[in-house]
């Protein structure tokens, strides 16, 4: 393949991760001719720049305006560690009637777990949520109107936005691309940032559920902050100290 420049390495290495949705030191160095050192150089630059997270032996994306992983890739992606958060979540029902439950594959997994022995009404921008839901005898759902976004399956605009501002919801499920106890909630997309900014301001009560790999990534658009969170459920993966930090901003950290 001939020499090519760092910048040209370093846009291989974002297409392979984004491609896969995870690249690994070695096979890097190996496919592209260069020493290790040169790759860790390259993640160390990359990560500066917000476009990939570092991990031991690799790097992972991070979910940009330009780049998001679609349903499908998330519905294979960690699925045993979003079932587990899934599950604590839905233990945080309580007391609430109504539920707002977000887009994505963590939030349709909290819907499923969901309580199916007492009345409850579900509001969701989700057309998975939507249909998970859809039989089970003593939930309603309400499913919000507006343009159906390709990869999440979930819709967006103003007609969304407009239907959420008229209800007051008891808890919102609320997913993200990332969090971080600076940038707060981030999303890439405007659209999806205002449904799930609009949600968060019609709800009494806010719980953050993700995976670990979410912590500390910034994407492009904020929607809430993390001191307007109830809770915030993900994994044991989130070292004790990043939670505890994160508790610090005022939100209850339950890793399981």
């Amino acid at each position: 393949m001939g020499t090519r420049t760092a910048e040209e390495r370093r846009r291989e290495i974002v297409r392979a991760a984004r491609a896969t949705g995870s690249v690994d030191v070695s096979a890097l160095a190996a496919e592209l001719g260069v020493a290790k050192e040169t790759i860790r150089r390259d993640l160390r630059a990359l990560e500066d720049h917000g476009l990939v997270r570092r991990t031991h032996g690799g790097a992972y994306p991070v979910e940009s305006a330009g780049f998001e992983t679609t349903l499908a890739f998330r519905a294979t992606s960690r699925v045993p560690e979003k079932r587990r958060i899934a599950a604590a979540a839905a233990g945080l029902l309580g007391e609430a009637e109504t539920v707002f439950v977000d887009e994505g594959f963590t939030p349709r997994l909290i819907a499923e777990a969901l309580p199916r022995d007492r009345p409850l009404t579900v509001v969701t921008a989700s057309l998975p949520v939507a249909g998970a839901l859809a039989e089970a005898d003593q939930v309603s759902v309400l499913l919000l109107g507006g343009r159906v976004r390709p990869g999440t399956l979930a819709t967006v605009d103003h007609w969304t936005t407009k239907m959420l501002a008229g209800f007051v919801i008891d808890l919102a499920y609320i997913g993200a691309n990332g969090i971080s106890r600076e940038y707060g909630l981030t999303t890439p997309d405007p659209a999806v940032s205002e449904v799930k900014a609009q949600a968060v301001r019609a709800a009494r009560r806010t719980v953050f559920a993700g995976v670990h790999s979410k912590f500390g990534a910034v994407s492009f658009c904020r929607f809430a902050e993390v001191g307007g969170l109830e809770a915030i459920v993900t994994s044991t993966l989130l070292p004790s100290a990043e939670a505890h930090r994160y508790s610090l901003l005022g939100p209850q950290v339950i890793r399981v």
